[in-house]
C-alpha cells in the first residue's frame, strides 16, 4: 500500500467566538515527515485531530488521496491512519499481545503478526503476554506505535507522543521513528511543542499561530533565519541553548 498524501482545504474549526483552527489550506505530499510545531493553544493538536475525525472542522475539508475524510464511516477511516498521543491510551487489562491486535481484531482483519510488529518497534518477543503496568515508559509508547500500525495504515499521526517521556527515551524513541517511517514508507506528521525535536526528524516544518499557519520551511532555511519572527522565536530556543552549554564547556575549559 502506497503512502497516503493530505489536503487541508480551507479547514476551520470555532468553538464559539474562538477560532482554533483559522482557514489552513495546504497540501502534505505522499512519503513527507512533517512537524507541527507552535506555541500551546496555536491549534496544531486541533488541526491534526480533524484527519482522523476525532474533531470535525466547522468549516472546509479534509482530504486523504483525493477524498473527503467525512465522506464515509469513520472506523473505516481511521484504520487508514495510525494516531499515538501523549497519554499512550494502551487498554490496562489486556496484554501486549491483545492491545496492538484489537484493531484488526474489530475491523474483521486477518489476526495481527505481533511478533513482527514487536520487531519493528524493537521490544522483545518476550513481552507479548505482559500487562502495560509491566512495561517502562518508553516500552509502552513502542506498543502504541505497534498498535498503531498493526491495521497496515500508511499515514501516522503523532500527537506530543513522546511528550511524557525522559529526555533519553524521547531522543532515541524519536530516531527510531523516523527510522520506521523511512523503512515503510510513511507519511507522518508530529505534533510537537519542542523545535529542536522537529528540526531533527522533519523535512518540512509548519508553524501555527492563532490558528494559521505562518511558517512553512524545510529546518535547513529555519536555521537560517527564514521562516518569521514566530518561527525564529521557536529555532531561538535551542539555539540559546546550545550556545549556553558551549559556554559552560568554555569555561570548564578555561
Amino acid at each position: 500500500m502506497p503512502a497516503e498524501s493530505l489536503r487541508f482545504d480551507a479547514v476551520s474549526k470555532r468553538y464559539g467566538e474562538t477560532r482554533a483552527v483559522d482557514g489552513v489550506s495546504l497540501t502534505i505530499a505522499a512519503g513527507s515527515f512533517v512537524a507541527l510545531v507552535g506555541a500551546s493553544g496555536s491549534g496544531k493538536s486541533t488541526l491534526l485531530q480533524t484527519i482522523n475525525r476525532l474533531i470535525e472542522p466547522s468549516e472546509g475539508r479534509v482530504l486523504l488521496d483525493g477524498e473527503d475524510v467525512a465522506a464515509g464511516p469513520a472506523p473505516a477511516l481511521r484504520r487508514r491512519i495510525g494516531y499515538v498521543f501523549q497519554g499512550i491510551g494502551l487498554f490496562p487489562h489486556m496484554t501486549v499481545a491483545e492491545n496492538i491486535g484489537i484493531g484488526p481484531r474489530i475491523a474483521g482483519l486477518p489476526a495481527t503478526d505481533v511478533d513482527a510488529l514487536l520487531d519493528l518497534v524493537a521490544l522483545p518477543r518476550a513481552i507479548a503476554d505482559r500487562l502495560p503496568e509491566a512495561l517502562s515508559g518508553g516500552q509502552r509508547q513502542r506498543v502504541a506505535i505497534a498498535r498503531a500500525l498493526a491495521p497496515g495504515a500508511k499515514l501516522l499521526l503523532l500527537d506530543e507522543a513522546f511528550g511524557a517521556l525522559d529526555p533519553v527515551t524521547r531522543d532515541a524513541l524519536g530516531s527510531e521513528i523516523r527510522a520506521l517511517h523511512d523503512r515503510l514508507g510513511l507519511t507522518t506528521i508530529l505534533v510537537t511543542h519542542d523545535m529542536a525535536e522537529a528540526l531533527l526528524l522533519a523535512d518540512r516544518v509548519l508553524v501555527m499561530q492563532a490558528g494559521r499557519i505562518v511558517a512553512d520551511a524545510t529546518p535547513a532555511d529555519l536555521l537560517h533565519g527564514d521562516g518569521g519572527e514566530a518561527a525564529q522565536a521557536l529555532v531561538a530556543v535551542p539555539r540559546d541553548q546550545a550556545e549556553r552549554l558551549r559556554g559552560i564547556a568554555r569555561e570548564q575549559a578555561a
